[in-house]
């Protein structure tokens, strides 16, 4: 195997020695899940408390895979990955809102991000959450076909009024919108909305790109279906793949209520569905836009082994990969240093909100074999390539 991902002196070029000694301390305490489980309950405690843990929070885990507390607080992480190449998608990850006030929030957040990032080249692209625009329940009954009462519909109105406002000024100003993915349960009125703003605003080029879930055995046929609808009606389809990151819910929703369960049988399966859904997009990039959002290297060697044979630029602004700031360093900065196209997700928003995010990521990360334990190793290489 080819090794691009080990050299460890690209991949951690802006990390100042005290950074590098604090990823490998993180990173050390992630590999041991009943730290994980601990430091969760503490976190969660001590917030709740209103104990004054923030700062201790903000200098520790929040530092290391978040951007800042606000988008000006992020500028000097964007302006410093850019240097090498990088890209940013500034994420507000504030999560599990349900009031309209909020809703309204993030809308308004968004276009901010949208301005912002028009005026600065390393900001091509911004991203939401569905649910951050609305309720998920009414997600969940429309993708059902329930009727909704009249004051639900208004509700769901402006839910598509808030999808159309933030497409309307991606397309006017030309940045690209990801729409992340969600729970199955509710995942088909978000992207039967996805679609309707594909078809709005992707008519020359992808300006809107939804997510595709790959460890959802059904996606491939989705886009596939969705492709040869954009075909007929003219319009560009965008997608960003990744693999997923609600398995255990998805398994266990689907056991309680007695379906079948719409998760792939094993990881295996899921990694190729991943890059079965990949070089499917790759073979149609004169319809379809990718983002590959993905930590797992073989996939990224498989789809740098699919530009070559395909002919396909690395500068391509059809295909980007992309990796969650903090995280995959040896993946983002090797591939921008080998020229390609490369945008890290960074997450900001205010610490307490952005918790149970960050406690999302390090659950995450102990249940991923391996994803530890490799960044260990790179960063215990890197520091004994300083001599630290």
């Amino acid at each position: 195997m080819n090794s691009l991902f080990d050299n460890t002196e690209v991949a951690f070029a802006l990390k100042n020695d005290s950074e590098l000694e604090r990823a490998y301390f993180l990173f050390k305490m992630i590999s041991h899940e009943p730290l994980v489980r601990i430091g969760t309950a503490a976190t969660n405690f001590a917030l709740k408390a209103k104990l004054p843990v923030e700062g201790l929070i903000r200098s520790t885990v929040f530092d290391h895979f978040c951007g800042g507390v606000n988008e000006e607080d992020c500028l000097s992480v964007i302006d410093k990955m850019f240097t090498k190449g990088v890209s940013s998608v500034l994420d507000y990850s504030v999560e599990g809102k349900e009031e309209e006030s909020t809703f309204d929030e993030a809308r308004d957040k968004i276009l901010k991000i949208i301005r912002f990032a028009d005026e600065k080249e390393a900001m091509p692209i911004v991203v939401f959450k569905p649910t951050g625009f609305g309720r998920f329940y009414l997600y969940q009954k429309k993708g059902e076909g329930q009727s909704f009462s009249p004051k639900e519909q208004e509700e769901w109105n402006r839910i598509v009024d808030r999808f159309d406002v933030v497409c309307k000024l991606a397309k006017e100003r030309d940045v690209e919108v990801l729409i992340d993915d969600e729970e199955s349960w509710m995942q088909d009125a978000a992207d039967m909305l996805c679609e309707d703003m594909m078809r709005k605003y992707n008519t020359d080029k992808p300006i809107v790109y939804n997510t595709l879930q790959t460890y959802r055995w059904d996606r491939l046929d989705y886009l596939k279906g969705i492709h040869k609808r954009a075909q007929d009606d003219n319009f560009k389809v965008g997608f960003k793949i990744v693999r997923g990151a609600y398995m255990e819910k998805e398994r266990k929703r689907a056991e309680e209520k007695g379906y079948p369960s719409p998760i792939c049988e094993t990881k295996q399966a899921t990694d190729e569905n991943f890059n079965t859904c990949m070089s499917y997009i790759f073979k149609h990039l004169n319809t379809i836009s990718l983002f590959i959002g993905t930590h797992n290297e073989q996939s990224c060697y498989i789809a740098m082994d699919i530009m070559k044979t395909l002919g396909i630029d690395k500068k391509d602004n059809n295909v980007w990969f992309g990796q969650l700031y903090g995280m995959s360093d040896h993946i983002s900065f090797n591939l921008a240093a080998q020229g390609y196209n490369v945008a890290k997700y960074v997450p900001f928003g205010p610490v307490k909100d952005v918790m149970p995010y960050l406690i999302r990521r390090a659950e995450e990360n102990t249940s991923v074999a391996g994803q530890t334990s490799r960044e260990l190793n790179l960063l215990k290489q890197e520091k004994k390539r300083r001599k630290l």
